[in-house]
């Protein structure tokens, strides 16, 4: 049974209309500034009416972004991949091959026009994609992104496992979401992920979980349809 809390958060994240959302996913690698002009071309034709709204997901090539709130200092290794500054909310984070990129395009204005609730359910969106996986996750106060206890004899620690990062123009959202299904866990070590240095990072291959990248995007899609509604199969921008 879902909370209370959790079924106002659906109440106004699905738009009354039932209008569906268009869900693409691009082949290889993308470019990171390249998806970045796509993103926010297609967000300017939602927020003109020009456009449906867009799920797009994807892998980038090896590389580092730092969003409005990064720390120089945080930045450990700035020759190990390339680094690009993002419009996004949060700090440093790696993207690269094994991990889903979500971005994801929605028109607050018939959501609710609350950034707070879409960012909770963008949790909930990773939450219950793991949750088809039968990995419980949750958030932390204080923490951005969603993490996962993890113990053993005589230990135990927390690590992240996803992250979210948004910005929203004229009450359209982009960026969006990263998922750690397969990727080189070493490639994090380059910064301090999300400005958080005391906590590690993991990956659902990492937990013991054998999943494809084709299955972490049907998990994902499950997951988005319980929170935000119907979604169709769109082309993605690139």
């Amino acid at each position: 049974m879902l909370s209370q809390a959790l079924s106002e958060t659906i109440s106004k994240l699905t738009r009354v209309d039932g209008r569906p959302v268009e869900w693409a996913v691009s082949q290889g690698y993308v470019a990171y500034d390249e998806a970045v002009a796509a993103m926010e071309a297609r967000a300017a034709a939602i927020a003109a009416g020009e456009a449906v709204e867009l799920v797009w997901l994807l892998e980038h090539p090896p590389l580092y972004t730092a969003g409005v709130s990064s720390k120089d200092g945080d930045l450990l290794d700035a020759a190990r991949f390339p680094v690009h500054r993002s419009g996004r909310g949060g700090q440093f984070t790696y993207h690269g091959p094994g991990q889903r990129v979500a971005y994801v395009m929605l028109d607050l204005n018939p959501r609710g026009k609350d950034v707070r609730t879409f960012v909770r359910g963008l949790e909930q969106w990773i939450i219950g994609a793991l949750a088809e996986f039968g990995v419980p996750a949750d958030v932390r106060e204080g923490r951005v992104g969603v993490w996962v206890e993890r113990k053993g004899p005589g230990w135990s620690r927390e690590d992240k496992i996803a992250a979210i990062g948004v910005k929203v123009r004229k009450w359209v959202s982009f960026h969006g979401i990263s998922l750690n299904v397969e990727p080189d866990l070493d490639h994090f070590s380059g910064i301090v992920p999300c400005g958080i240095a005391e906590h590690g990072v993991t990956s659902l291959v990492d937990l013991g979980v054998p999943a494809t990248m084709d299955e972490a995007d049907a998990a994902l899609k499950t997951s988005f349809r319980r929170l935000f509604g119907v979604v169709t199969e769109g082309t993605a921008p690139v």
